[in-house]
């Protein structure tokens, strides 16, 4: 018959050394004689033991502070004294003592359940107490080993398993994971992709038990810029996928970025719009195309939303002083006011009334500008600028103008405009500021744009594709309707404009939930927005550099929604090989990481900076993790876990896996991967459309000749 232990002689069979060393962040303990060398059997399972990174409990008032293994080491001491045996006067030699190091966790404290008072344990982090010198170091049970990892209330997704905890499973709570940012950071190959993939997918089917097996309202968009994830969730059903490349037999949808979703900082990148003269005008532009200024309609409707473009190019000249700044602007509002006043002309369609307001307007620029005719002009009174203005606000008031009306808008209100219809702003406005010459290449860079076909295939008019449409298709619908999930494959957008395309998805998304939350008094959509290749998008830039290039606007509004985005329920998934060239201030938003194995010894000097000095233990395995491993750290683990995480099978997995030389060399599974050169070339070259007019024109077109250059 066996017998069992008592309780304080099992808890004595758990001992395995005494504490010599305490500091803040170092506990040192002398292991016993008798404490486990290879194999720990007295735990409800045999389990290696001690080994680096494994947890062990100190006893104290709240139950037990929990502890990480540092490290073991072996040193030359007397030979201990064993409990009830005498030495008989024998001679001391030096003995090989192991000692281990040990990094404070936190608390596992002991709750009683009315089960036959059978402990249930609870962990949370800091630590309120430290040991003293002497005291016992136990190593834990199976049941507290699995509480270890496994504590925390609403952890409803299984990611993986502990392989340092007995498999205990690791669960996260989406609030924790998605609300505050994650980093999946690690070496190519390392799993990282597979990781993205499977938190999304196994965030989902939680969702949906919960739901009872309906179509959980989730919303998730993701950045692809190497088109890893167009084929990955096609088994979820209804996951929008966007591509340069439509392809209806894949469900591959068309990438739409027009280019009136693009606000005046994204134009003026683009443009290389300087800050003196060509932006002032490409914002006032901006202004008009999209309050539809240069859509002519009626004579009277023209000249009313022509006066209300001529107030608010008075205010802006007003607003810089160049009426009487100094002799140059003086003389180039002058010239201003003289175009100013040549649009104003009359028509027979006017009423009696609107030609008698148009003409007590050109009347007062008239009088005012004789005052003003030489060379050098005497610089313009702030009465006669109050003169114009009213005579502007009367007009337009006759034309039908309101008082709100008058009001310039916003130059970054999303209405739609057509390409044409913005470069005749851009040049209108620019004669209207008398600036025409010093907007010629911004004008240029413009038409640049609208006549490439494969920029315009992704950001062209789309006139026809309404805000509404745009922002169901790529945010999801009510309810998610349209399905949980938005692929947006950015490997074919022109290298130009990739940046700026992102820079214009991810602003939409924040805009769009910033609007939602104001509409629905303070209520938020939770949204996640995943950034694959995140260093290539979110780059390091220096602080005081004037540099306004796409890379560093993409990283600004990646900034602004690391800063900003939990308020509005946008959670942000960045995914990197280079975590070192990240942007320090979206990294520093980040409260979760999942560290995958890193072998740079930059990324691994900036991971180790991300976590607590007793930590760095555990980061120290960073750079031999196996595929699938990693390092679950932060606000969404309770304490840093290294987790195996779950297996996806092949087809679930993104398109991210190495490629397979020795299979084509070989020829293993008769996989030749024939290749047509002239079909890539004549895609690349963009030469279908080209021979398919040569062939149209055939017999009636000789040569080059017979074209012409518009």
């Amino acid at each position: 018959m066996t017998m069992s232990l008592s309780p304080l002689a099992y808890a004595d069979s758990l001992r395995i050394g005494t504490i010599d060393f305490v500091s803040p962040d170092e506990i040192k303990v002398q292991l016993d004689i008798e404490a486990p060398d290879r194999m720990a059997l007295n735990t409800g399972t045999p389990r290696p033991f001690p080994r680096v990174n494994e947890y062990v409990l100190i006893p104290d008032d709240e139950g037990y502070l929990v502890a990480q293994v540092g490290w073991v080491t072996v040193e030359r001491s007397q030979y201990p004294k064993r409990k009830g045996m005498q030495d008989f006067g024998l001679v001391d030699l030096p003995y090989p003592l192991r000692k281990i190091s040990l990094a404070p966790m936190g608390i596992l404290s002991v709750q009683q359940t009315n089960e036959r008072d059978k402990e249930r344990y609870l962990f949370h982090r800091g630590v309120r107490s430290y040991p003293a010198v002497g005291d016992p170091v136990l190593v834990p049970t199976q049941g507290q080993l699995r509480a270890i990892v496994e504590s925390g209330l609403h952890k409803p997704v299984l990611i993986g398993h502990s392989p340092l905890a007995a498999d205990a499973e690791v669960r996260i709570d989406p609030d924790r994971l998605f609300s505050r940012h994650l980093a999946v950071l690690g070496n190519t190959g390392s799993g990282k992709s597979c990781s993205v993939a499977g938190l999304i997918r196994w965030s989902l089917e939680a969702s949906k038990k919960a739901r009872n097996g309906e179509h959980p309202n989730a919303r998730f968009i993701v950045l692809d810029p190497n088109g890893e994830y167009s084929n990955t969730f096609q088994d979820l059903g209804n996951v929008r996928v966007f591509s340069v490349q439509q392809d209806v037999d894949t469900g591959k949808n068309l990438l739409q970025v027009p280019l009136w979703l693009w606000n005046s900082e994204e134009w003026a990148t683009f443009t290389k719009a300087s800050g003196r003269t060509q932006r002032p005008v490409l914002v006032q532009a901006l202004r008009s195309v999209r309050d539809n200024v240069f859509v002519i309609r009626t004579a009277s409707s023209d000249m009313r939303r022509y006066l209300r473009t001529l107030i608010s190019a008075l205010q802006m000249a007003e607003s810089s002083g160049d009426p009487w700044r100094g002799n140059g602007s003086v003389k180039g509002f002058r010239d201003r006011l003289s175009t100013w006043r040549n649009g104003l002309n009359d028509s027979d369609s006017f009423t009696d009334e609107e030609s008698t307001a148009l003409d007590c307007l050109k009347t007062t620029i008239d009088d005012i500008l004789s005052k003003h005719q030489s060379t050098w002009p005497t610089a313009f009174s702030r009465l006669e600028i109050r003169q114009i203005m009213s005579a502007l606000s009367s007009a337009h008031a006759i034309f039908g103008g309101s008082d709100n009306e008058a009001l310039p808008i916003s130059p970054d209100i999303p209405r739609p405009f057509s390409g044409d219809q913005f470069i005749r702003s851009v040049e209108a406005n620019a004669e209207l500021l008398n600036v025409s010459e010093h907007v010629e290449t911004m004008i240029m860079r413009i038409r640049t744009l609208l006549a490439d076909s494969r920029l315009k295939i992704v950001s062209g008019d789309a006139v026809d594709l309404s805000l509404e449409q745009w922002l169901t298709d790529y945010i999801g619908g009510n309810k998610a309707e349209n399905g949980s999930i938005s692929v947006i494959d950015l490997s074919l957008v022109p290298a130009q404009v990739v940046q700026i395309v992102t820079a214009v998805i991810a602003r939409m998304s924040l805009e769009a939930l910033q609007r939602y939350r104001k509409y629905y008094d303070g209520k938020v959509l939770p949204t996640v927005l995943v950034m694959e290749e995140a260093h290539t998008f979110i780059k390091r830039y220096q602080q005081d550099s004037d540099d306004q290039s796409a890379s560093r606007l993409c990283t600004e509004i990646f900034e602004k929604i690391a800063r900003e985005g939990r308020k509005f329920g946008l959670g942000l998934v960045l995914s990197s090989q280079r975590p070192s060239e990240l942007s320090p201030t979206v990294l520093s938003q980040c409260n979760s990481f999942l560290l995958h194995r890193i072998s740079n010894d930059r990324d691994q000097e900036l991971v180790h900076r991300l976590v607590p000095d007793n930590m760095h233990g555990l980061m120290r395995d960073l750079p031999v993790l196996p595929a699938r491993q990693a390092i679950l750290l932060g606000w969404a683990s309770e304490l840093p876990v290294l987790v195996e995480m779950n297996e996806l099978p092949i087809s679930q997995q993104p398109r991210s896996s190495d490629p397979d030389f020795w299979a084509v060399w070989s020829g293993q599974n008769d996989d030749e991967r024939e290749v047509d050169w002239k079909a890539i070339a004549n895609d690349w070259q963009e030469k279908w459309d080209m021979h398919m007019s040569q062939n149209n024109n055939q017999g009636t077109t000789d040569g080059i000749g017979a074209s012409s250059v518009e």
